[in-house]
């Protein structure tokens, strides 16, 4: 049976997050856009709250139990703050969850307390690669096998702090079948590329990668990989933070549209502006039963690829729509850089781009 009530440990997780996000993430979200950089001690903030460490089990270095659930509810949280913030706190995760869901247990003791014990560290997934038509049953990264060793070759794209990470996670087709290998980044043949332009988390730094005939051990290769659970957590990973943002443009235009005066009444009176609204608040509402389905279904362990994915399609459709609809609400003022709805709406528009970049 479906439960709507947090546990008394995830109400105070989600509360702090909340405080976090309001407080620090929305409050330097403007600046850290126009700069292209997120300050370190905003991002490091954001992780001692151990959001990701309450996913992982004392005997890797964590304090909790991995809970798809409680992700969601955090991940909705720090995107609401702001998207770039939330994606750079959670992209250890993506790395050590991965490890977590796929390692053998050497794997897991060598590789996860270096993400969870400390101050934040840039470990990040190469996952996304360069190709219009990309998708990761299809992945073109190739890790083939070679005198005990595999041979990496491909280029991704969206790579997370590809430029200072110590080790790239990366996933590449071997035999048919996705893999993922740890891969140091001063690896012979790896190159990492320019930073990328992109239009929106224009504080989040991302890079290409090149892979040339990269070679790592065996060891390096994760050797529990099941794709589906590891897509599946991808997915209700930007389904919530696709419904954070959602969140944010829908109350600030909600704000918006009460103070705001035309005709000698609040535009949230005038049927156009209410009816959007309201389409607004159910879509987002709509949204998040979506990912939270997914989320529960990740922690039944059901095959939860179909859920997620829909959950992740439904919601990035729904931020599009919501963030745009905020714009419009705010009329002139909805394209001018001091007011945030026309950096949501930006962000919104790659959300079925990220996969890679978070988990839950």
């Amino acid at each position: 049976m479906f439960g709507f009530e947090p546990t008394a440990e995830q109400k105070m997780l989600v509360e702090a997050v909340r405080r976090y996000a309001e407080n620090d993430l929305r409050a330097a979200a403007h600046e850290a856009d126009e700069s292209g950089e997120l300050p370190r001690e905003l991002i490091e903030k954001g992780w001692e709250l151990g959001v990701l460490q309450a996913s992982v089990p004392e005997a890797y270095g964590g304090f909790g139990e991995r809970s798809a659930v409680t992700g969601a509810l955090a991940a909705e949280e720090l995107a609401w703050g702001d998207l770039s913030g939330a994606l750079a706190i959670m992209a250890p995760g993506a790395y050590a969850l991965s490890v977590l869901l796929s390692g053998s247990e050497d794997q897991k003791s060598k590789l996860i307390p270096a993400v969870i014990e400390g101050d934040w560290q840039p470990y990040t997934t190469a996952f996304m690669e360069p190709d219009y038509d990309f998708y990761a049953g299809e992945m073109r990264t190739t890790a083939v096998a070679s005198n005990g060793d595999y041979l990496i070759t491909g280029q991704k794209a969206r790579v997370a702090f590809g430029d200072r990470a110590r080790t790239l996670l990366t996933f590449a087709r071997v035999e048919g079948q996705i893999e993922a290998f740890a891969v140091p980044t001063d690896t012979v043949g790896l190159r990492v590329g320019e930073r990328e332009t992109l239009l929106g988390i224009q504080a989040l730094p991302t890079f290409p990668v090149t892979y040339n005939n990269v070679r790592v051990p065996a060891s390096a290769r994760l050797k529990g990989m099941d794709p589906f659970k590891i897509l599946s957590s991808f997915d209700a990973a930007i389904g919530a933070l696709s419904v954070g943002l959602s969140r944010a443009a829908y109350e600030y235009a909600l704000d918006y549209a009460k103070d705001r005066e035309a005709f000698g009444s609040p535009i949230a009176q005038k049927q156009a502006i209410a009816f959007m609204l309201a389409e607004m608040a159910t879509e987002i509402d709509g949204a998040r039963l979506m990912v939270w389905e997914a989320a529960w279904e990740i922690d039944q362990g059901k095959d939860a690829s179909r859920t997620a994915f829909l959950a992740r399609t439904n919601a990035a459709e729904t931020a599009m729509m919501v963030t745009d609809r905020a714009v419009q609400i705010l009329g002139g003022h909805g394209y001018i850089r001091e007011h945030p709805v026309e950096r949501w709406m930006r962000n919104a528009r790659g959300l079925s781009t990220f996969a890679g970049l978070a988990m839950v």
